[in-house]
């Protein structure tokens, strides 16, 4: 027989008393400790590292660090800000807060409360800006062999649809412009999916400028022979 659980002795004073709800007693409280919000990053995590990504990624990026004295390691750091950005939270500055936050640590293999929390913001903005354009190129590889293995045998043919996305800015970022047929200031990322699956394939962030024909082609053929650059 289900018995419930007896509650705790009631002697803190920051709680606040509501009307009741069909007889139950309603009171806020802010004393329940290390709680989090976002408890889904934790399966977001799961599959992310039974599948590399990170360690993946990481590995296409050089890490000049005195290996001595690294705190978080390159995957930790790549692993931290996907994680946020699915999650929500499209700013580097969100790191500042969820770099104590209990499920993301718990999400990084850390336990709340102890040691040093994750990477920061000036930390994971260094490291956004560290790639070079041949690392880049690596990890677009990286993505798209990915994308293939998630296939258990190879397909006979691929469709894939291929779109540039309005991405508006609130501001002159890096790569923004003005684009005349969104009216916008944007970035005007590629995207590539397959059209069978609806998988994502590939992301090119790009400037807000509408892309030529040359230009487009170009991406398309780094889609379909990513070796070629990896080899460059």
């Amino acid at each position: 027989m289900p018995q419930a659980t007896p509650a705790g002795i009631e002697n803190s004073a920051a709680r606040f008393s509501f009307p009741a709800v069909h007889r139950k007693k309603v009171t806020s409280a802010f004393d329940g400790g290390r709680l989090t919000s976002d408890g889904g990053v934790l399966l977001l995590a799961q599959a992310e590292r039974a599948m590399g990504i990170c360690a993946r990624l990481a590995s296409c990026i050089a890490d000049p660090r005195d290996p001595t004295r690294v705190i978080h390691t390159l995957p930790d750091i790549l692993r931290a800000r996907i994680l946020a950005i699915c999650c929500g939270y499209e700013d580097a500055d969100d790191l500042d807060t969820l770099r104590n936050d209990p499920g993301f640590r718990l999400a990084l293999g850390k336990f709340p409360g102890s040691g040093v929390g994750l990477a920061s913001q000036p930390t994971m903005s260094r490291w956004e800006n560290a790639p070079t354009t041949r690392e880049l190129a690596r990890m677009m590889g990286v993505m798209i062999g990915i994308y293939c293995a998630s296939y258990p045998t190879p397909p006979a043919a691929v469709t894939l649809d291929i779109d540039d996305t309005c991405d508006v800015v609130h501001g002159y970022q890096q790569l923004s412009f003005w684009n005349g047929h969104h009216g916008e200031r944007c970035f005007l990322p590629i995207h590539v999916y397959d059209t069978a699956t609806g998988r994502p394939v590939a992301m090119l962030l790009r400037t807000g400028k509408t892309p030529s024909g040359a230009e487009a082609a170009g991406h398309i053929r780094q889609v379909v022979f990513p070796e070629a650059l990896v080899l460059q």
